[in-house]
C-alpha cells in the first residue's frame, strides 16, 4: 500500500476540472490529478467556494451554469473531500516565512496545504514562484 499523497486544488484547477475544460493544464497534470481524485487524495478548501463566489459576482469568471447551483453540484460531485477553513490556516497564512503572495485567498491554501501535508496544484505563477524559494511550501505546477 502506497501512502497517501494529499493533494489541494488551487481555486482555478478545481474549476477547470468541474467544467471540464482542464486545457489550460498540461496533460501530465490533468492524469496526475485524475488518478489522485480516484484514490480518493483530492483536496478542495472552502476558500475556493468563497472564490467562485467573489470572482462570479464581479464578472470575473463565467460559470456553465448559475454561480449557487454551481457551487452545489461541484460539492456533491465525486472524487474531491472538502475542507472548512481552519482559523490555523488563517494564523497560519499570515505568518507564511519569505515574500508569500499578495492574495489573501492564495495564502490561505498555502497555509492550507502546508496543515494538512497536502501539495498544492496551481499553474499560479506567483505561488510557483513563492514554493521554488521556500521548501516548506509543496506545489505541484500544472502548466
Amino acid at each position: 500500500m502506497t501512502p497517501l499523497q494529499l493533494l489541494l486544488l488551487d481555486t482555478h484547477i478545481w474549476v477547470w476540472f468541474v467544467e471540464s475544460d482542464a486545457s489550460q493544464m498540461s496533460n501530465k497534470a490533468i492524469e496526475f490529478v485524475k488518478r489522485a481524485s480516484e484514490r480518493g487524495e483530492v483536496l478542495v478548501s472552502d476558500i475556493s467556494f468563497w472564490e467562485v463566489a467573489n470572482k462570479s459576482a464581479k464578472g470575473k469568471l463565467s460559470l456553465s451554469i448559475e454561480t449557487v447551483l454551481w457551487l452545489k453540484r461541484a460539492s456533491e460531485g465525486p472524487g474531491a473531500s472538502y475542507l472548512p477553513i481552519e482559523r490555523s490556516a488563517l494564523i497560519q497564512s499570515m505568518r507564511l516565512v519569505g515574500t508569500p503572495p499578495r492574495d489573501p485567498a492564495d495564502r490561505i491554501l498555502i497555509a492550507t496545504a502546508q496543515l494538512n501535508n497536502a501539495t498544492l496544484v496551481t499553474t499560479d505563477k506567483e505561488i510557483i514562484d513563492y514554493a521554488r524559494s521556500n521548501p516548506s511550501v509543496s506545489v505541484y505546477d500544472a502548466r
